[in-house]
C-alpha cells in the first residue's frame, strides 16, 4: 500500500491505545496515520511511523529528491546491494575505461 502524502490524525484515549496498540502501530506504518493519545482529556503523546517522523523532522533536501526521482526514472532504485557491489567492483577493476566512456 502506498503512503499518503498527508498524514491522518486520530485522537484515541490511553485505554484504547493500550488495548489496540498492535492495530494502531499497523495503521501508523501502513496508512501513514498519526494517533494523538490523550490522558484524562489532555493530549499526551503522538504515535507515528518512523518514515513520517523523519519526513517531518528532517525532510530531504530538494537535491536529494531530484536524485531519487532520476533514479526511479532510470530504474536504478531497484538495484540490489549485490548488483550495486558488482558495479562498484567493475569500475574499480577498470577505472580508466569508465573515465573514457563517461567523457564521450
Amino acid at each position: 500500500m502506498k503512503q499518503t502524502s498527508k498524514p491522518m490524525n486520530n485522537v484515541v484515549s490511553a485505554l484504547t491505545a493500550r488495548t489496540q496498540l498492535g492495530q494502531i502501530l499497523r495503521r501508523a506504518t501502513k496508512n501513514n496515520e498519526r494517533f494523538v493519545v490523550d490522558r484524562r482529556g489532555e493530549p499526551s503523546v503522538v504515535i507515528m511511523s518512523i518514515k513520517d517522523y523523519v519526513d517531518t523532522m528532517a525532510p530531504a533536501p530538494q537535491w536529494l529528491k531530484d536524485i531519487q526521482a532520476s533514479s526511479r526514472r532510470r530504474g536504478t532504485n531497484r538495484l540490489t546491494m549485490n548488483q550495486i557491489d558488482a558495479e562498484i567492483a567493475k569500475v574499480r577493476r577498470h577505472p580508466h575505461e569508465n573515465i573514457r566512456q563517461s567523457s564521450r
